[in-house]
């Protein structure tokens, strides 16, 4: 089947937008399928800068249909803005987005509790460094049965029962446990009622139209958000998201086989990045990791928070691109290395005189864990944006570490935000 994944192999923020884009001009369908308004894919494209949230990145693209998956969390007056201000700005998806009924819907509440018990756990290590935005609330109502989706905005008795009975609950705790002031029924009601009639046009049954183009062979992109090291099984739990950021949420996500997938493409930094917090062995303090910060405009496209900087980590990358079975990868933001001598590479973990190979599950632990670098040559100048042969020695001698240390080949090389800036090195995603 021609389907294809773009994952995040570190903790997001790997410049997935840009990769996503890129691919997405031969693709039929972009299919997003876990994650909600917490992502922020950023793509540079005919001098201008757009973030997308929840509309899948392929939207640029006038041949592309996207799709929201039912394992995305919607913010649904979230997606109605993103979409006017895409209007706005030339960009129309009548006919071509596609929103899955089976979707779960985030409302105040949900952000409201986000909130409050981020709140409640100080500033101590409990502090998980949520985005406020109700994603994780909004998982835990779909587990235990008590959520709202897109379908039910449609029936209106329905979605008054569902509503009432949820918006009881979340007050006597927003109340009696946090000491919030409760949320009005009416007002979320009439809000959601209005968002959900302009969404209308939008809603489908998204699982059919996936399923129909990889039977008729056309091409499939599945978009990621976050990264492996979010995953809310195997990052580094508790300071994860609240979805599979794997491949294996593909199949639940999108509502596909698991052998629906052809191939998967790895996102990597040429450097470590990480918003929030949570353990992160590689970070450099101080002045080096302001400069690195600066040089790589490390700030949250969604949030616009300060990203936390690093070196390379190897441990972390090969344990992400074994759970992802990643078989290509994109490197990002090499060009953001230059001039930084020399370049460090974490190969291992040490802890009370015991190595680490792989990422440890106790977060205590991996945050007592000493990083053990090995050092290589840097490199002066820009990067060619187009041609890889012209690439300082250095810079391509640290490509072929990372493909060595990997063991997969690097497919793309990013040099830079601009859409041509984008150069591959292997054959087709679609081969």
């Amino acid at each position: 089947m021609p389907a294809a994944a773009v994952i995040g192999l570190q903790w997001g923020d790997e410049g997935k937008g840009k990769v996503i884009d890129a691919l997405a001009r031969d693709s039929k369908l972009v299919v997003r399928y876990q994650g909600g308004a917490n992502a922020g894919h950023t793509v540079h494209a005919n001098g201008e800068k757009f973030v997308f949230h929840l509309v899948p990145t392929g939207a640029l693209w006038p041949g592309v249909t996207s799709v929201i998956g039912p394992g995305v969390v919607v913010d649904a007056p979230g997606l109605l803005g993103e979409l006017d201000e895409l209007k706005a700005r030339g960009v129309r998806l009548e006919g071509r987005l596609v929103l899955a009924e089976r979707a779960h819907v985030v409302f105040p509440y949900h952000k409201a509790l986000d909130e409050a018990r981020e709140a409640s756990r100080g500033k101590d290590s409990s502090r998980l460094g949520t985005t406020k935005r109700g994603i994780g609330p909004c998982y835990a109502d779909k587990a235990s049965r008590t959520g709202i989706r897109v379908i039910d905005l449609y029936d209106e008795q329905r979605f008054s029962d569902l509503l009432r009975r949820n918006l009881d609950e979340k007050n006597a705790i927003l109340k009696h446990l946090y000491g919030r002031a409760p949320l009005e029924f009416d007002p979320i009601r009439e809000q959601y009622s209005e968002t959900a009639s302009r969404l209308r046009p939008y809603v489908g049954d998204s699982c059919s139209l996936v399923q129909g183009a990889l039977e008729h062979d056309e091409r499939v992109l599945f978009e990621g958000a976050q990264g492996a090291m979010l995953d809310l099984d195997h990052g580094t739990y508790p300071y994860v998201t609240s979805s599979s950021t794997l491949t294996d949420g593909i199949s639940s996500g999108a509502g596909v086989p698991p052998t629906a997938l052809g191939r998967a493409l790895g996102v990597l930094k040429a450097y470590t990045t990480r918003v929030g917090d949570g353990p992160f062995p590689t970070e450099i303090p101080g002045e080096q990791g302001q400069k690195l910060r600066e040089a790589g405009g490390e700030y949250g496209a969604t949030t616009g928070r300060p990203r936390r900087t690093g070196w390379l980590d190897v441990v972390q990358l090969r344990y992400a691109a074994r759970l992802s079975g990643t078989d290509g990868l994109v490197l990002t933001k090499l060009d953001v290395l230059s001039g930084m001598t020399p370049i460090k590479v974490c190969v291992a973990y040490e802890v009370k005189g015991t190595r680490l190979a792989t990422v440890p599950a106790d977060p205590s632990v991996l945050e007592a864990v000493t990083p053990v670098y090995e050092e290589l040559p840097g490199f002066e100048g820009a990067l060619d944006p187009t041609d890889y042969d012209r690439f300082p020695k250095a810079a391509r001698d640290y490509v072929a570490y990372i493909e060595r240390a990997l063991g997969v080949p690097v497919s793309f090389v990013s040099t830079g935000p601009a859409r041509d800036a984008f150069i591959r090195r292997g054959p087709s995603v679609w081969s």
